[in-house]
């Protein structure tokens, strides 16, 4: 269920597989994406276990709606939490950011690059959903600035990215590597059977360099090869994975 969960210094990093859940084929198990086509409440019965599993109450977890953008919202609670009785519909965004310690966010995903971002100090973190579009709209720029506002310090925040496809596979037209490597040329890559591709993982991991965050780890796990994880380009009818980070 849960295959990553590190703790550094009261910053919280988890990301989930597609097992241990209630979801049926083709969303099995553990689908954790309320628009996929996918039984409601089973996916309310997976992000309740999944938060289970992390000692988490659900309903306090932040989700987004992603739309392949580079807007952040900056959040101090989830949506329905107004105090008025009604609901706060959930924004298209791609990042969103808290200065709130105990507020987890999470963001989804099924080969994009999900990003967790925390700065332990100032107490401010951030989950970024960052796909190929959203990489070169500079999502993550973006978030790291949001965060910035708040009191982060980019030398104080540790990043660290989920399951992705990884540049062997996903292959892409050489223009469209072109067009990416342009904007972001770290995202440059090749496919295992020597094809254009693009590496958006790493194409984040040059960017946070770039803004100057010297602690960041990403997942070996490519998404479109392992079996335990949703891969949209694998599978196209599927579920997907969650991010979770939070602050003591």
């Amino acid at each position: 269920m849960i295959t990553q969960h590190d703790a550094v210094s009261g910053a919280h990093f988890a990301f989930t597989d597609r097992w241990g859940g209630v979801s049926a084929v083709p969303y099995e198990e553990l689908n954790l994406g309320g628009a996929v086509g996918d039984d409601p409440a089973s996916v309310r019965d997976n992000r309740a276990l999944a938060a289970g599993s992390l000692g988490l109450d659900h309903a306090q977890v932040v989700w987004m709606n992603q739309v392949h953008g580079r807007e952040v919202a900056v959040v101090e609670g989830p949506w329905d939490a107004t105090g008025s009785g009604g609901e706060q519909p959930v924004p298209a965004v791609d990042a969103i950011v808290t200065a709130r310690r105990g507020v987890p966010l999470a963001v989804l995903t099924a080969d994009c690059t999900p990003v967790l971002l925390a700065d332990p100090v100032a107490g401010v973190a951030a989950a970024v959903h960052a796909g190929r579009p959203g990489l070169v709209a500079g999502v993550v720029p973006a978030a790291i600035a949001a965060m910035t506002r708040l009191g982060a310090d980019p030398a104080a925040i540790i990043a660290r990215t989920g399951p992705a496809v990884c540049g062997r596979c996903y292959e892409v037209p050489a223009a469209m590597r072109a067009e990416v490597a342009a904007r972001v040329p770290g995202a440059w890559s090749e496919t295992s059977w020597h094809t254009p591709a693009v590496d958006v993982t790493a194409g984040v991991m040059a960017q946070l360099e770039t803004l100057g965050v010297t602690d960041r780890q990403q997942s070996p796990v490519c998404t479109l090869e392992s079996l335990d994880h949703f891969s949209y380009r694998r599978d196209r009818t599927t579920g997907r994975l969650a991010g979770y980070v939070w602050l003591d």
